[in-house]
């Protein structure tokens, strides 16, 4: 299943701009048009400045790093949940992605016009907000409603979905998101089947202005974000998408002008990759190096199942090698000459930057 992260705002708050600057970096992407109404899709790489160490030593054929795939999905309005503008199709697509980024334009710029007439980012993170509250209840509402009629029987398994039920619908009525509603372990399954929008990880992205004159808006954005403990990423987006055009030395230059050590839109990259609780794995050998993602906690069988389903079923054991091991000892043979490298069976919980060859028979 692909990983995907959705960009949802307002209209014209710059998810598009955003977006395209998302996808014409010099990180390699390939984009999956759709009609208008439709999201845009692009799969775009994760920076990761260890993969292309290990390649310097390696020297593979190939290099693949991890992926993920960001949606650009239509602008929503006020009445989205009950059809206005684009709102069913606009709901639908958020609900198959994992995690999303809520862009808010927080710049002034009178030939930009804003939806609601005036600039104000926590209206406009509000609107969404409630939408997608109003959203959630309406899923909930109606699937309670749908089981009440079982409750005779006696099931307690029905029992139990309808007492979760009755919890979120008590929680989405006093507006109280999803992610904020304590859930017991058992219940966590259910949820995801249900695709509650509002128990989706996010963060904000807040588009900014190059003249920060302009950003006027950003103080009341940032202490809401701080106050609800909120993660923010501070984006130039239209400024950005010209890098593109820029060579290595002309890019340096801009992106200092913004203050920048590399571009934020890797930072957007990679807050979306860890709103999952993903981290990145290598196998590394002379026909390739590549990075592979996996959850946090992963088992060795289950990393190894992300290769091949074969890996996990047949797994025997795993040689790793940790990442700052490899990279000091030159080599996976001098990393086991000097004894760095770990022979690790099925308990074995895997690291952030391991590399590792798998054995397996089927």
């Amino acid at each position: 299943m692909s990983i995907k992260c959705g960009i949802v705002g307002l209209p014209n708050v710059g998810k598009s701009t955003l977006f395209n600057a998302l996808t014409s970096q010099k990180i390699d992407a390939e984009n999956f048009p759709f009609c208008t109404i439709e999201p845009n899709i692009a799969r775009v790489n994760i920076p990761d400045e260890r993969l292309d160490q290990l390649a310097s030593l390696v020297k593979p054929e190939k290099v693949i790093p991890s992926f993920m795939e960001f949606v650009d999905i239509a602008g929503l309005v006020k009445g989205a949940h009950s059809g206005e503008g684009l709102g069913n199709k606009f709901l639908s697509h958020i609900r198959e992605t994992q995690c999303f980024a809520h862009v808010i334009r927080c710049f002034e710029d009178t030939n930009i016009i804003h939806v609601e007439g005036k600039i104000s980012p926590i209206s406009d993170l509000e609107t969404i907000d409630t939408e997608l509250i109003l959203s959630d209840l309406e899923i909930v509402q109606k699937r309670r409603e749908r089981i009440f009629k079982q409750l005779r029987s006696g099931d307690k398994e029905t029992q139990s979905e309808h007492d979760l039920l009755e919890k979120l619908e008590s929680g989405l009525n006093q507006n109280i998101p999803i992610r904020n509603i304590a859930i017991e372990g058992n219940d966590k399954e259910f949820l995801k089947q249900m695709q509650l929008v509002t128990g989706k990880p996010f963060f904000f992205i807040a588009n900014l202005h190059e003249d920060e004159n302009k950003n006027t808006h950003l103080p009341e954005l940032e202490d809401y974000a701080a106050k609800n403990n909120l993660s923010i990423i501070k984006v130039f987006a239209k400024a950005e998408g010209e890098l593109v055009d820029l060579d290595e030395e002309e890019k340096k230059e801009y992106l200092n002008l913004l203050g920048l050590e590399e571009p934020a839109l890797n930072l957007v990259i990679r807050k979306g990759y860890e709103m999952l609780d993903l981290f990145s794995y290598f196998t590394a050998g002379p026909k390739e190096v590549r990075a592979w993602s996996v959850k946090t906690g992963s088992t060795a069988p289950e990393a190894a199942g992300k290769i091949h389903t074969d890996f996990e079923r047949g797994f025997i054991k795993a040689e790793v090698i940790s990442f700052k091991d490899y990279i000091e000892s030159g080599s996976e043979l001098g990393a086991k000459e000097q004894g760095r490298l770990k022979i690790e069976g099925k308990e074995y919980i895997v690291q952030d930057g391991d590399i590792i060859h798998f054995k397996f028979n089927v």
